[in-house]
């Protein structure tokens, strides 16, 4: 028995059919990314990490963390130990929305403003913590101008994240790579 026409088609049809439903089912990354108009970033020429407290999984706030001094070093700064011309600060979370407190480390009189006001939940008091929603699934990326003690750049990806290790990693790292696509100075021979 020879199949129909229809059945044929339809069997040339499904394949298109299924990376269609698949390009719908999985969302893409979303990436957002702030700055300083006013700021010459080609000053900046050295960054430090920001003092960290514990994560809850320390080898992919290592591999974030190696994607963005790559990105930076890409750029031509340098990563030292002190006297940083930018700090970074990272946050992230994969399975559920929390809330993120720091004080501020910067200025001593209030706490490093959000570029995006509906990432604040309180906070920017003088001697206050300042208190940050981040979503599940969201990465937050900071630099902060050492000098003038203020917010330069801010990164910031949101995406379903994988629980496959190997896709997680390449996840991170293509969120990281993405955002810093934004950053104003390009990556060095670009």
């Amino acid at each position: 028995m020879r199949p129909s026409r229809a059945h044929l088609l339809a069997c040339r049809l499904l394949p298109y059919a299924l990376l269609a439903l698949t390009a719908i089912s999985a969302p893409a990354q979303k990436i957002k990314v702030e700055f300083d108009k006013n700021l010459d970033f080609s000053k900046f020429k050295t960054f430090t990490w920001a003092p960290r407290g514990a994560v809850s999984r320390p080898l992919l706030a290592d591999t974030i963390a190696g994607a963005i001094e790559e990105e930076l070093t890409a750029r031509g700064l340098q990563q030292v130990s002190e006297h940083p011309d930018l700090y970074i600060e990272m946050y992230g979370s994969m399975d559920s929305d929390m809330a993120v407190s720091y004080s501020d480390f910067y200025s001593g009189y209030g706490s490093v403003p959000p570029f995006d006001q509906s990432f604040m939940m309180w906070g920017a008091v003088p001697g206050s913590t300042t208190t940050a929603v981040v979503h599940k699934g969201q990465l937050v990326v900071d630099l902060i101008d050492a000098s003038q003690r203020k917010l330069a750049w801010r990164g910031i990806a949101r995406e379903n994240l994988s629980d496959n290790r190997g896709k997680l990693v390449t996840q991170v790292n293509t969120a990281v790579e993405k955002m810093f696509k934004k950053y104003p100075v390009p990556r060095a021979g670009h």
